[in-house]
């Protein structure tokens, strides 16, 4: 078996690697704004919630979290399938950085704007909307691409719950061949080639939506 042939049998796990990524990188960004619109709820006992479950969230190492989901939730008669897990584990932590990232996103938006926008009588919700929400995302772009490339490379502890990403499939070749070097660093190049596609991807998204003037280029 050359390098190409562990490649090809690492690749298997692919799909499942993108799959944990998407998942709670997708989990993270819906908890991220429910948390981010929750603390400006002006709700004293739902804002002293909200910030105790992002220093619990942040605190917390996310094996720990997941092994709580995984293998602690049966004991109160609830099961979750592994994709869940990682969702309530990896996810939710995501979802806590990315409330910081999107309250100084929303911190950059003209307040003025806003006020024009209750002059005119728009709601909140469609203030936020219309008017806070599209810049916000152009503002809290680079800390989601920090985040989810984060999140890409927490991925491989889904292997601890039986999902068959990359490093299940690494660590089941590595027990039969024998050839941990190779197939390791296999696993390394496989990531890496994820992560500068992803970048790339990031990139033309950002050029396409950036503000004319505004940042590089």
């Amino acid at each position: 078996m050359n390098f190409l042939d562990i490649l090809g049998v690492l690749a298997e796990g692919l799909a499942e690697t993108f799959a944990v990524t998407i998942a709670c990188s997708l989990t993270g960004f819906a908890t991220g704004l429910l948390f981010t619109n929750a603390r400006r709820s002006g709700l004293l006992p739902l804002v002293f919630a909200v910030d105790v479950a992002l220093y619990v969230l942040r605190g917390v190492p996310m094996l720990v979290l997941l092994f709580l989901v995984y293998f602690g939730l049966p004991g109160f008669g609830v099961r979750v399938s592994p994709m869940v897990a990682m969702m309530l584990s990896l996810g939710l932590i995501a979802g806590a950085y990315l409330a910081e990232v999107f309250r100084g996103a929303l911190g950059s938006v003209d307040a003025n704007e806003t006020l024009a926008a209750r002059a005119m009588g728009l709601t909140k919700i469609q203030i936020f909307l219309h008017i806070e929400f599209p810049q916000m995302m152009r503002f809290a772009f680079p800390g989601i691409v920090n985040e989810f490339t984060s999140v890409l490379k927490y991925s491989p502890f889904a292997y601890t719950v039986g999902i068959p990403e990359i490093t299940k499939q690494a660590m089941s070749l590595s027990a039969t061949t024998l050839r941990g070097v190779e197939i390791y660093l296999a696993v390394g190049f496989l990531y890496f080639a994820i992560y500068r596609v992803v970048l790339v991807g990031f990139d033309a998204v950002e050029r396409r939506f950036r503000v004319p003037g505004i940042g590089p280029g």
